[in-house]
């Protein structure tokens, strides 16, 4: 037997058991395994220094180094996001309706665990925590396979958590991580589907692409951020500025980041020089079409890549348009699904972006950076979902769980 069915059927009876637990106990586990976190941060410290070094010396970009990086206040934070999930209400056991049948079977609907999650990873050690987090929080065991790059951090953590979970009494297999990062090995977990009941790929367009086509298991598929900010024709120039500054530079390497940008040509001799002069001081490089370059010639001309390009760097597209209609038909043609904004002060126009772009979130006058499980009040999240099937956007809790009937008689046999 391979160790990857072991750990399958591990993860199997330790969701069985998990199912039983009550709130007050997963909270107390979890609050446990918070202090455990905090217990291990010279060795989880000492792992971390290992992977970013290694970046380093490979030559990965800082964005990306930064994702990976931890920091005492990082490790805060993961054990922090433990102590907000017990706060959180628990959604299984919910009866979310109950009807009664000319018949006189009661039929309800139960909120109840998925069973076994499988999460596949990039660079962010920090996703370790939270996904176990939530996962235990409702009920369901978890396998994690982060990547190489953050290896001995994933390690570290893994090892706390499960130190924390047998401290305070519980299965250690409510999490595991497959350390065995090679591509062999997740094209079988992939394939697992006896023993795990949805996988969850977090990560770039690769990854998700690879996972969606070789996947044997139910996917929910999370999304690459090649998010858009239209400026209409009637937007307030400063609140423009404000936001596009913000989603794009403040934290490149994330998926939320604004990556390109829709300039309605009334305002486009206007606005792009001011455009250019405030992204400047970050050192963002526009890559823009003909129109724009004309403008500025501090543009640089952009291809037909650029529009559909998730640059996780200090790169952003930009395309001057004509009216709020092809705004929305280049939004649509080349976002990811994931985050895309306007920034107007006409009604009328704000309602039509909202109605028309196909995407998890869709703001008004507002940073894409928000699309958060946190920022939206969830907690922890185990991804922003850019599909449209069982979860969609900021997955929190309640996207971690499913439902089952719950039918009462007395007696009724089918005529």
């Amino acid at each position: 037997m391979s160790d990857l069915i072991q750990i399958g059927q591990r993860a199997k009876e330790a969701s069985i058991t998990l199912g039983r637990l009550g709130q007050e106990d997963k909270n107390k586990v979890l609050k446990t395994c918070a202090e455990a976190i905090l217990e291990a941060e010279a060795e989880i410290m000492a792992a971390n220094k290992k992977d970013v070094e290694i970046a380093e010396k490979n030559g990965v970009k800082s964005s990306l180094i930064d994702r990976l990086r931890l920091t005492p206040d990082r490790l805060q934070a993961m054990a922090n996001g433990l102590i907000e999930i017990t706060a959180l209400p628990d959604p299984i056991g919910d009866v979310i309706s109950m009807k009664v049948r000319p018949n006189g079977l009661t039929i309800g609907q139960k909120i109840v665990p998925l069973g076994v999650v499988g999460i596949i990873y990039e660079s962010r050690p920090n996703v370790t925590a939270d996904a176990f987090g939530l996962c235990f929080k409702t009920g369901n065991a978890v396998i994690l396979r982060g990547g190489s790059d953050a290896i001995h951090s994933n390690i570290a953590i893994i090892k706390a958590l499960q130190n924390g979970l047998k401290e305070a009494g519980c299965t250690p297999d409510a999490v595991q991580l497959l350390e065995d990062t090679s591509r062999e090995l997740v094209k079988e977990f992939m394939r697992m589907n006896r023993y795990i009941d949805v996988l969850i790929p977090r990560g770039g367009a690769g990854l998700i692409k690879s996972v969606i086509e070789n996947s044997t298991i139910p996917v929910i598929e999370t999304g690459t951020g090649n998010c858009h900010i239209y400026v209409d024709e009637f937007a307030d120039f400063t609140m423009a500025l404000d936001i596009i500054d913000n989603a794009k530079t403040q934290r490149l390497g994330v998926c939320n980041t604004c990556e390109s940008l829709v300039i309605h040509e009334k305002i486009s001799e206007r606005f792009i020089p001011m455009l250019v002069d405030r992204l400047s001081l970050k050192d963002i490089e526009i890559r823009a079409d003909e129109r724009a370059c004309q403008i500025s010639g501090r543009c640089i001309p952009a291809t037909e890549e650029d529009y559909m390009t998730e640059y996780l760097d200090r790169i952003i597209s930009l395309k001057v348009v004509n009216c709020i209609e092809e705004a929305i038909i280049h939004v649509n043609t080349y976002n990811t699904k994931h985050s895309d904004a306007i920034i107007t002060q006409n009604y009328d126009n704000a309602m039509k972006f909202l109605n028309e772009i196909d995407s998890a979130a869709v703001y008004v006058n507002a940073s894409t950076r928000f699309t958060d499980g946190n920022e939206f009040g969830f907690g922890a999240e185990i991804g922003i979902s850019t599909q449209k099937l069982h979860a969609r956007g900021p997955m929190g809790l309640k996207a971690l769980t499913t439902t089952k009937y719950i039918i009462f008689g007395n007696g009724q046999i089918r005529k």
